[in-house]
């Protein structure tokens, strides 16, 4: 299989140095890796006014943190320390006996017994009734509950411990019975709880062990060393409707430059392109990357394969449109209405202005990396500009 084209990374290069130039962050990374080729093009700064972006800057990885939590969890039901549909209450006693609102626009205190206990398949595939509803805010009561018992997602990091944090989310009760709907983010939060308390590990512990260790991901993590801080961009937010960019948290005194208090599955993860890759190109060979397994063949093509309903998909028309699905911690593709769209392609995107998606047809990763916050969950050109560029400059 080919590589790629001069004239197309030319053409891609161009392209995402007009949207730092249009001011749509300082900075960015792109990388591009086919047929034993790889491109990595920085573009501007770190932070605006700062040092020049480089090959190995640290990025706040933010969502794309949910196909790694997925990855560890799949190794322990290899091991058979965790089974897919076996309860989680034994390690997550907190969410036993979960209510479940009668109607999303009634009353809080109107709920029903869940039917079963929340299982394993349920966080990895976001079907555990919890999660993110997307609506504007106040739309709902639960919005309110959920606001209140501080389990909204939303993009900052979470403030407590692991525990508590179960606590206010069994607190309130669930959108849907477990198993039937589809809700964002929380299954990857709790997920990572769930690793933590079967391991014996914190969850950055086990992934060091098990996945970043093994595959060299040095620089990914919880938290960015401060021999390293000077790598970290700075990143930006736009701000209200000029959309001009506020920093929203500066590399030099960075929530990154210290341990968190709560490890967050879903999206505290740091990383750089190459780091990143080596996760990509790992999941591309069926859990192996050169001679270091870390995933079986099977647990792979289980992740990245479809695993909702045509309802469920249609729930969520935000994240799925009529192209896309989800898997276990990561969104498939299943049909092209992109150009960048190949059926069996898989990864995420970061609410903090990343980018990350494996190609098995095409044998291609490629990966974003801005500081540049989303404004909404519909990507912004600057990534459809990315991945428009990159499958244009392939070379068969």
């Amino acid at each position: 299989m080919g590589g790629f084209a001069k004239a197309g990374l030319r053409r891609l290069h161009d392209a995402m140095a007009q949207h730092v130039a249009r001011g749509h962050a300082p900075g960015l990374v792109t990388l591009v890796n086919r047929g034993g080729e790889t491109h990595v093009d920085a573009v501007g700064l770190k932070a605006a006014g700062g040092t020049p972006m480089a090959r190995d800057t640290i990025f706040r990885i933010a969502s794309m943190t949910k196909p790694v939590a997925a990855a560890a969890a799949m190794i322990l039901v290899e091991e058979g320390r965790l089974r897919l549909d076996d309860s989680v209450m034994p390690y997550l006693p907190e969410l036993a006996d979960m209510r479940v609102i009668r109607s999303l626009s009634g009353p809080v205190e109107d709920t029903v017994a869940a039917k079963r206990a929340i299982s394993l398949r349920d966080l990895l595939t976001f079907r555990l009734g919890a999660g993110a509803i997307m609506a504007p805010p106040g739309t709902y009561p639960l919005q309110a509950a959920q606001e209140a018992a501080g389990i909204a997602p939303g993009p900052g990091l979470t403030k407590v411990a692991p525990d508590i944090y179960l606590r206010r989310l069994a607190s309130v009760p669930l959108v849907h019975q477990p198993g039937e709907g589809w809700l964002y983010h929380t299954g990857a939060d709790v997920l990572g709880v769930l690793i933590a308390r079967a391991t014996g590990k914190s969850l950055g512990a086990f992934l060091e062990e098990r996945i970043f260790g093994p595959l060299g991901m040095k620089d990914t993590g919880f938290s960015v060393p401060a021999a390293k801080l000077d790598r970290l961009a700075s990143a930006y937010q736009g701000d209200g409707d000029t959309q001009a960019l506020k920093l929203w948290d500066d590399a030099a005194d960075s929530q990154w430059a210290r341990p968190p208090v709560f490890e967050a599955g879903g999206g505290g993860l740091v990383s750089t392109a190459d780091d990143y890759l080596a996760f990509c190109r790992m999941m591309l060979g069926k859990g192996k990357l050169g001679g270091v397994r870390i995933l079986s063949r099977p647990s792979v093509e289980l992740m990245t394969s479809d695993q909702l309903t045509a309802e469920q998909r249609a729930s969520a028309p935000v994240f799925f449109r009529d192209s896309l699905s989800w898997g276990f911690g990561l969104s498939v593709c299943l049909r092209r209405t992109e150009l960048w769209e190949t059926p069996g392609r898989f990864g995420w995107d970061g609410g903090y202005g990343t980018s990350g998606y494996s190609d098995p047809r095409e044998d291609m990763v490629g990966i974003l990396l801005t500081q540049r916050m989303m404004d909404s969950p519909s990507a912004p050109a600057a990534y459809s500009d990315f991945w428009t560029m990159a499958y244009a400059a392939l070379d068969d």
